[in-house]
This record gives C-alpha cells, structure tokens and sequence, in this order.
C-alpha cells in the first residue's frame, strides 16, 4: 500500500534589484533612490557592533507626507537602530519601520544587501 504525499511547496525566488552602488551610500547617512516609482531612503552603517549593515525604508513621512526621512537623524533608541523624522522628529525602527512613538504610523521596509558593489533591494 502506497500513501500519496503532496508536494512540496516552495517560496517564490526572491528578485533582487541593484538601486545604487556601494560608492552611493555615505557613511551614517541617508541617500535616496528610485524603485518602481517609489522613493526609498537608504542608510548605511558601516561599523556596527554586528558588522556593517544597510537599511531600506520608505522615504515619505506619514505624518507630513513629504519625502524626508533620507534626510533625518540615524540614532540607537530602546535597542533599535532607528532614523528620526527630520519635521516630527518621530522615530522609526529601520529594521521594521515601525514608530516609536505612534505605534499607528509605519514605514515600508524592503530587504537590502550589498553585491559586491552593488546595493540591492528584495522586490516582490
């Protein structure tokens, strides 16, 4: 007696979409790219005490709905690495894009890793 076993479900192949290169980014700081029509802010931190580490998050303030948050202030706040909104100074988590201070707004994150010289983002 044979059993029928359903197959295997396997996740979509992540796509990856280099933004910029490695020379774009400046250090401890936010520069804006283009995606899909969509303005991502991108931040690069070199030296951390788990290595380097980039972040991919949405460039539109949700409460002023202006694009600039790549221009805000890279801070540790409560654990997190978090970027503050430079006209509300609220602060978001760059690993999750939530806020800190109204849990109700959020910011879109994508995955992100450097290629070489390319800075990727996970699409789709």
């Amino acid at each position: 007696m044979t059993t029928a076993t359903a197959p295997l479900k396997t996740a979509p192949a992540t796509e990856w979409r280099a933004l910029c290169s490695r020379a774009d980014l400046v250090a401890n700081s936010g520069v804006v790219a283009w995606l899909d029509g969509e303005q991502v802010a991108l931040f690069h931190l070199p030296q951390t005490a788990e290595g380097e580490k980039v972040f991919a998050i949405a460039n539109k303030d949700p409460k002023s709905g202006a694009n600039v948050i790549g221009r805000g202030i890279i801070g540790h706040l409560n654990g997190d690495y978090v970027i503050a909104s430079p006209l509300y100074k609220q602060h978001f988590r760059l690993e999750d894009g939530t806020c800190q201070e109204y849990p109700e707004q959020r910011l879109k994150v994508w995955p992100v890793r450097l290629n070489g010289d390319a800075v990727e983002v996970a699409i789709g």
